[in-house]
């Protein structure tokens, strides 16, 4: 389905990489696995493992949950370093800060370490705490980090019309489950 609608990337979990890989070879799209997922409170030795592992079976991009023990408890340089380990794998790394957990201000300074610690991307959720990416948090993201560093909005997208609200508020790239769907041009999932 990806190859078929040419998707950006797949997104999976550790343990389906390297099939993923195989799948894609040849199509140009990028296969990524999620780390830390999805409450991001393993232990950077942990994460940097996770890493390790999903490169070594063929990601091209990793997306992390920060770590948030570490954040949520005002430690914003010890999660602005791990991010930064990850980072210097090699991979662009998407950090999933999770905004439907944060405040505005937490949101902000979220944003600021992922900036800090080289992501390549502040990704708003992983989908399981509800809420999920909103236009207002996409605007404050984007004002938050201007150019310096992509925006990738997930969560709770299920239309065509949630994706370009979220282009137009700011989104560099959207991840969903319900790619194929709003490929196929639907705009009422009901039934989804």
């Amino acid at each position: 389905e990806a190859v078929k609608y040419g998707f950006c990337s797949v997104i999976t979990q550790p343990y389906y990489i390297k099939k993923v890989r195989e799948l894609l070879k040849g199509s140009g799209i990028l296969a990524g696995s999620v780390i830390g997922f999805p409450f991001g409170c393993e232990t950077t030795e942990t994460k940097l493992f996770q890493a390790e592992r999903a490169l070594k079976s063929g990601a091209q991009e990793i997306d992390m949950v920060i770590g948030m023990p570490a954040f949520k408890n005002g430690r914003l340089k010890e999660a602005e370093e791990e991010i930064r380990q990850i980072a210097s794998l090699g991979a662009p790394v998407k950090v999933i800060i999770e905004t439907s957990l944060l405040t505005e201000e937490e949101i902000i300074a979220a944003c600021k370490v992922c900036i800090g610690g080289g992501a390549a991307f502040v990704k708003t959720s992983t989908g399981f705490f509800g809420g999920g990416a909103t236009v207002e948090n996409i605007k404050l993201i984007k004002k938050t980090v201007g150019d310096k560093i992509k925006i990738k909005a997930a969560g709770g997208i299920r239309t065509i019309d949630d994706v370009i609200a979220m282009v137009e508020s700011g989104a560099d790239r959207i991840g969903t489950s319900g790619g194929v769907k709003i490929a196929e041009g639907l705009t009422n999932l009901k039934e989804y």
